[in-house]
């Protein structure tokens, strides 16, 4: 994860990420680090235009506070292609210093 992020920032990251998917994750905090790490613009309708990375997206603002399961799916996919995604060299790390007791 990039070190530019602030801590309310990381917070929102991981909560994106946890597992199962967190149901209070507020719009306003996913906003705020979109703009943080990506270019965004708000459209006329109301929907942010997310450029992130190789990825452009445009994400609706929801009837709530909080975002629902799919939009946290979509920011899953666009965060991991940014390179904002959990470590996975350190899941690759793991298993490979794991013994099974098979060898």
């Amino acid at each position: 994860m990039e070190a530019h992020l602030s801590s309310h920032h990381r917070d929102t990251v991981e909560k994106i990420f946890s597992h199962p998917a967190s149901r209070n994750i507020e719009w306003r905090q996913v906003a705020s680090l979109l703009e943080t790490i990506g270019t965004v613009t708000q459209e006329h309708n109301g929907k942010l235009k997310v450029t992130l990375g190789p990825e452009t997206e445009v994400l609706p603002a929801p009837h709530g506070e909080d975002v629902d399961v799919q939009m946290v799916v979509d920011l899953r996919r666009m965060l991991k292609q940014a390179g904002y995604g959990p470590e996975s060299s350190q899941a690759i790390s793991d298993e490979r210093s794991r013994d099974h007791g098979d060898g």
